[in-house]
């Protein structure tokens, strides 16, 4: 039978496996946006025209936006893994 801080242990990496999967997601989900804004971006090279700017500028955000999205559950999953080896540490 697990002690209570295996118990501890084994729910970290449990959260920290869902972390992941969503730090992946995430990513994956910029990366679209990083291909539609560059599209964006390249169109409005191209043609100059204001709706073009104003998609670029659009499509800039979503991908700074999704950056964030993935440096937060990064942090996250970090600190949960600091969390993680320092009762690690403490089973010897």
């Amino acid at each position: 039978m697990a002690g209570r801080l295996e118990r501890r242990i084994m729910r970290l990496n449990d959260e920290i496996a869902a972390l992941r999967e969503q730090e992946r997601q995430a990513f994956e989900e910029s990366q679209i946006h990083r291909h539609l804004n560059d599209d964006a971006e390249r169109d409005y090279a191209v043609s100059g025209h204001a709706f073009d700017r104003m998609d670029a500028e659009d499509t800039r955000g979503d991908v700074d936006r999704a950056d964030r999205v993935v440096s937060r559950i990064r942090a996250s999953r970090e600190k949960l893994e600091a969390k993680r080896d320092k009762l690690l540490s403490r089973l010897g």
